[in-house]
């Protein structure tokens, strides 16, 4: 009850009085203050975001929800509303760039939301196509008897037909696997070998799915800002969900081996502790989350 109460007397009250003592004492006002006090990044973009959403001009809270297009204008509509020159660049091009890191979280959740949202259709070519991808990419030595074969069990999907396992995440899942595999190619067929392991082996790619919901909640949740906006100067795009996505399964494989889990019955245990590991890098102002950082040279 204590910390409510001191949240609701911070917010309503401490605040406003703090940032006027400061501002009187630097002739700054609390969005100059952030740009000009820290660097490029999250603790920046968080801090103007906390900023700008808590301020009691409309102006300024309706900063957050703007998209793409209306970023500049916006930066103008700021400075106008704060009284700091047009012409000081420095705190024009900073505060550009912290909305557009805003906006493009947001219409990156939108794109995600969408291709989640498209169901696997089997008679859709480009569907089939990837699917047919994913398996060339993965077993380049071995062809696929037909389109409905238990060889699909063979890279972790639970029965002869793939589509019934892309249910709850759609298109979305697909993707995320044809991406890992695409562009870490010998990293992909190596964890499909290592998933094979006699004793702690899981399947590939309902794992890799699984993997992809929980991308999603992560970047849904808002968790994923701090990664986001210290590895893109700007608006992110799909290709950088797909690479958090890449260092989801290359970290959790790592994960499984060193846990050493008695069966895979207790895999919800273990993808739990994961996801809680995950989050816990997440709260890290500096971190950057990415497959690169993580293999060995």
């Amino acid at each position: 009850m204590f910390v409510h109460l001191w949240g609701f007397l911070y917010s309503h009250y401490f605040r406003f009085w703090l940032k006027w003592i400061l501002r009187l004492l630097t002739r700054k006002c609390e969005l100059q203050r952030i740009l000009d006090g820290s660097k490029e990044g999250a603790r920046r973009t968080l801090s103007i975001e906390h900023s700008l959403d808590s301020s009691k001009s409309k102006v300024l809270r309706n900063a957050v929800h703007v998209d793409e297009a209306e970023v500049e204008k916006c930066v103008r509509d700021v400075m106008k509303e704060k009284k700091i020159e047009q012409k000081n660049t420095g705190f024009k091009i900073n505060l550009h760039i912290c909305l557009l890191q805003i906006s493009g979280y947001k219409k990156l959740y939108l794109n995600v939301e969408s291709l989640r949202k498209v169901p696997y259709d089997a008679d859709n070519e480009e569907h089939e196509e990837q699917l047919i991808e994913l398996w060339n990419l993965l077993m380049p030595h071995e062809n696929l008897k037909a389109r409905i074969t238990k060889q699909w069990c063979d890279i972790g999907f639970q029965g002869d037909d793939p589509k019934t396992d892309f249910r709850g995440m759609g298109m979305l899942g697909l993707v995320n696997l044809v991406f890992f595999s695409k562009h870490y190619t010998s990293e992909a067929r190596q964890i499909l070998s290592r998933s094979n392991h006699p004793k702690l082996g899981y399947s590939y790619a309902i794992v890799g799915i699984n993997l992809t919901e929980m991308a999603y909640s992560l970047l849904k949740n808002g968790a994923l800002k701090s990664h986001l906006y210290n590895t893109v100067s700007g608006l992110p795009q799909m290709e950088d969900f797909h690479q958090f996505y890449c260092y989801l399964v290359y970290e959790f494989d790592k994960f499984w081996f060193e846990e050493e889990p008695e069966s895979i019955m207790h895999f919800n245990q273990y993808r739990e502790k994961f996801h809680e590991k995950v989050k816990g890098l997440l709260l890290d102002y500096d971190v950057i989350l990415t497959l690169k950082n993580t293999k060995k040279p």
